[in-house]
Formats: structure tokens, C-alpha cells, sequence
């Protein structure tokens, strides 16, 4: 008894030492000190990735730049944005964009710099209607230039007094540019057979004859009128000098923008224009953040949008804040102001 009483006490003693010893290499798992905020990455499970915010881009007809722009933007951008994804979507344009982003139905949009400013003033489109000033600015981003195409036998605006023209989509901001060249030559809306529609509808019109003439406010050349171009005879109207003044003094915000000759096939004279710039807007319920992260991201994507579209060849810091109507979106702001534009 007493030998096996020895035994088990030796295996006793063994058995504590060895717990002595554990503790001392390496304390249970109960007794870690809980994580520290300043521990590195590696050693904390990574976070889920914040879910990007939807934005409806509100841009345009199908065949006119302003869609043609939003797409480019969608496609070279959304890989690139960490807060956003741009979903294109085609409308009736400028006044329609103002009123979807009032209504919120989209979140960012291309328009006129006229339109914009009509609906922050209550005037012209928006007489009716009264202010609307959901849409901030966030950047200019090229010339829209008011085109006129017409028929071989129409080779001067004043001979439209009386012929079926096609103003623009209702609402447009195409239809507001018709009017004040009309006015140029003592005409308005009335003294034609004013007709509706998209860029295409002109252009369709033109080729089945239906119609006499249409107005195009987009950057040029346009894929309506470029597509008229490979199929149809027609002419490009140029203004006259005394049209001009007249349009220098009463709309400002239209400024002379001539078409070289080549613009389009077949037009081999350079045709004298005015154009309003194409602004990108953003509601003012999209975060600073967004819009920052959006500006930035363009600027700093500017060679891949250029492949993606010519437009944004014009792209450009100075100019994009040059024609602001409105307010800025205060993450355009915010942007501007750190590149040292402001």
C-alpha cells in the first residue's frame, strides 16, 4: 500500500508541474485581452462592403448626345466609383430631367444651362409651374450648338414661316432654343406648323417628308443628323449676322458656336450656330460625398471617357464651373475649391 500510495503521489506532483508550465507558455484562450481598435487589418475579420447607392442618370432621346454621354459615363465610371453605380436612362430631356430629379426620380441629370437656370428662376418652361430648385450644378461639360436641318429647298430660317418644322421634344429644352431663333426673325412658334418629337423624329421626318425642317440642341456632330447624312440631301441653316446680334443681346446664354465645314457629309460650308452648354446636375438630396467621389473619378478618368466618347475632350475644370446658372452641389464645391478652381 504504502508503494502504490508513492506512486500516485509522484503522478500527482508531475501532473501540477505540468499545469505550471502550460500557464506559463501560452495563457487560455478565456484570458486574451479583448482586440484593439489600433490592431492591424490583417488581424480583424474584414467589414462587408457598403452597398453602392443607385443613381438614375436622366439624360435624353436614344439618338441624341446626351444619352450617348450618360452611357460613356456609365460604362467607363461605375467599375471605378466605390459610393455609386450611374444607371442611364433616356428621356424627353431638359425640362422633363429637372422634373423627374424634383420629383425623385432620378438623382443626377444632363440639361441645357438655360433650362436649369429657367426652372431656379420660376420663368419661360417654368411660368407655370413656379421654382424648382432641386438641381444643383456639378459641372459644364461641352457646347450644345442649336442645329437646323431642312430640305434641299429651304436655305434660310425666314423661309420657314409657314412650313412644318419640329421644335423638339415637349418640355425640351430644344423647343425653348426654336422659339428664341424664331424670335431673331420676328417669328414665333405660330407662324409655323410647330411639330413635337425626339432628334430622330426630325431626322425621320425629313427623310419621309413629312416634315420641313427640325431644330437639334446637342453636341455635334449628332448621331440623328449624322445618320441623315449617309442616306439624305439636305442643308444645314446658318444664321444670319443681324440673327446673331439680336440673339447676343437677348439670350446671353447663348453664345456663337459655328460647325466647321466636314461637320457632316455633304455640308461643306461652315454654318454659323449659337449653343448653350450641356450641364451635369445633381439633386441636392445626393450626399456631398457621391458627388465628390463622381467629380473626382471623371477628372481623374478623363483619357478613358475620351475613348469612351469625344465629348469629353472637353472636359475641363475652368470650363465646367465657367457657365454655372445655379448653385453648386456642395460636393462639386468641395471639389473645385481643393483643385483650387474656387
Amino acid at each position: 500500500m504504502k508503494k502504490y500510495l508513492a506512486i500516485t503521489m509522484a503522478l500527482v506532483l508531475v501532473l501540477a508541474l505540468a499545469a505550471c508550465g502550460g500557464s506559463s507558455s501560452a495563457a487560455p484562450a478565456s484570458s486574451a485581452a479583448p482586440a484593439s481598435s489600433e490592431a492591424p487589418a490583417s488581424s480583424a475579420a474584414p467589414a462587408a462592403p457598403a452597398q453602392k447607392l443607385k443613381v438614375t442618370l436622366a439624360t435624353g432621346g436614344t439618338s441624341g448626345t446626351y444619352y450617348a454621354v450618360g452611357g460613356a459615363m456609365q460604362s467607363v465610371l461605375n467599375s471605378k466609383l466605390t459610393m455609386s453605380d450611374l444607371t442611364v436612362e433616356s428621356t424627353g430631356a431638359s425640362k422633363a430631367n429637372v422634373n423627374l430629379i424634383t420629383d425623385g426620380e432620378a438623382e443626377m441629370a444632363i440639361l441645357q444651362s438655360d433650362v436649369v437656370s429657367y426652372a431656379h428662376t420660376g420663368t419661360n418652361t417654368f411660368a407655370e409651374t413656379g421654382v424648382e430648385d432641386s438641381a444643383l450644378w456639378v459641372a459644364g461639360l461641352y457646347n450644345e450648338t442649336v442645329q437646323i436641318i431642312a430640305t434641299k429647298d429651304i436655305t434660310d430660317v425666314s423661309q420657314l414661316k409657314g412650313k412644318t418644322v419640329c421644335m423638339g421634344d415637349v418640355g425640351s429644352g430644344t423647343r425653348v432654343n426654336a422659339e428664341q431663333v424664331l424670335a431673331a426673325y420676328g417669328m414665333t412658334a405660330d407662324d409655323v406648323n410647330a411639330v413635337s418629337g425626339s432628334f430622330q423624329d426630325g431626322v425621320d421626318g425629313i427623310k419621309d417628308g413629312k416634315v420641313d425642317a427640325a431644330f437639334t440642341v446637342a453636341g455635334a456632330p449628332t448621331t440623328a443628323i449624322t445618320d441623315l447624312a449617309t442616306t439624305n440631301e439636305f442643308n444645314m441653316l446658318s444664321l444670319t449676322d443681324e440673327a446673331l446680334s439680336y440673339i447676343g443681346e437677348n439670350f446671353p446664354f447663348l453664345v456663337q458656336d459655328n460647325l466647321p465645314a466636314g461637320t457632316y457629309n455633304g455640308i461643306d460650308q461652315e454654318t454659323k450656330c449659337v449653343a448653350v452648354q450641356a450641364a451635369l446636375v445633381a439633386s441636392k438630396d445626393v450626399s456631398e460625398d457621391v458627388v465628390y467621389e463622381l467629380l473626382k473619378t471623371m477628372f481623374d478618368s478623363k483619357s478613358d471617357l475620351e475613348q469612351a466618347h469625344a465629348k469629353f475632350q472637353f472636359l475641363d475644370p475652368e470650363y465646367a464651373v465657367s457657365g454655372a446658372s445655379v448653385p453648386l452641389h456642395p460636393g462639386a464645391e468641395k471639389f473645385y475649391k481643393e483643385i483650387g478652381v474656387l
